[in-house]
């Protein structure tokens, strides 16, 4: 039984994974949930270059498109980059920023993910957040203060419940099969919801607070039971189409 709290969010990221022939699983898994009644809403992030293919596939049904990132501009001098207008054009409704691959790979701080996800709320997309610790902040025992830092840096003022969503993604749990324990979900997720309340007052408790990190079909249920877990942001198991099924079942 999932927990209670907003309507939870169950978005797979494809990152760069998928082309014309991964068009098949999208396809199949709105089959799969055409009669399937879900509390929770579901959403695929598959890479920009076939945002509009399978958009077209999941036409009438059930499932959400969303993004991988944006750039903090509206349009300009940015060779290789997307705007969040260009991907609400495509049929976005959200936008992944601050994925720890982003942060990592791209050198991106707080202040990048911030304006990122002010750019995302211009457009009239949903900001999904993502924040987490390394494997050497967690030894340390600085989980909390890295998490609560990363999300005051990487959270616009004025932010909804709407248009933001925090994904609590432990960098050393993503695709390494490796996930933290049900409590230690739970404490940080508690973490996140008490300090969303401060910083954006009534509209902190309804922001849906997704987990990421290693998440599939045998562990879901777990994870997505623990207080203040809304759902779940899904790497490489929303790449199959049944395997991201036995997730998104969580909320049947």
């Amino acid at each position: 039984m999932a927990s209670e709290g907003p309507r939870p969010l169950v978005a797979g990221n494809w990152k760069m994974n998928g082309g014309v022939a991964m068009l098949k699983e999208p396809r199949l898994l709105a089959a799969m949930l055409k009669d399937v009644k879900l509390k929770a809403e579901v959403m695929v992030c598959p890479p920009a270059v076939i945002l509009r293919r399978v958009k077209s596939v999941l036409k009438g049904s059930k499932i959400k498109l969303g993004g991988q990132d944006c750039h903090a501009a509206a349009s300009g001098a940015h060779t290789g980059d997307i705007s969040a207008e260009m991907l609400k054009e495509a049929g976005c409704t959200a936008v992944i920023v601050g994925h720890s691959e982003r942060r990592t790979n791209h050198q991106e701080t707080d202040e990048t993910v911030l304006n990122k996800a002010k750019a995302a709320q211009r457009a009239g997309l949903t900001a999904i957040i993502c924040i987490g610790e390394t494997l050497e902040e967690r030894k340390g025992g600085k989980t909390l203060d890295v998490v609560a830092s990363q999300l005051k840096g990487s959270l616009p003022p004025g932010s909804t419940a709407a248009n933001t969503v925090i994904a609590y993604e432990p960098v050393w749990a993503i695709g390494t099969g490796l996930t933290p324990t049900t409590a230690e979900v739970a404490e940080v997720h508690s973490l996140i919801r008490k300090e969303l309340e401060g910083l954006m007052a009534g509209e902190g408790k309804g922001v849906r607070i997704l987990y990421g990190g290693s998440v599939k079909p045998a562990n879901a249920a777990e994870l997505m039971s623990q207080p203040n877990v809304n759902g779940a942001l899904v790497g490489g198991a929303s790449l199959k189409a049944s395997d991201f099924l036995g997730i998104i079942k969580v909320y049947a």
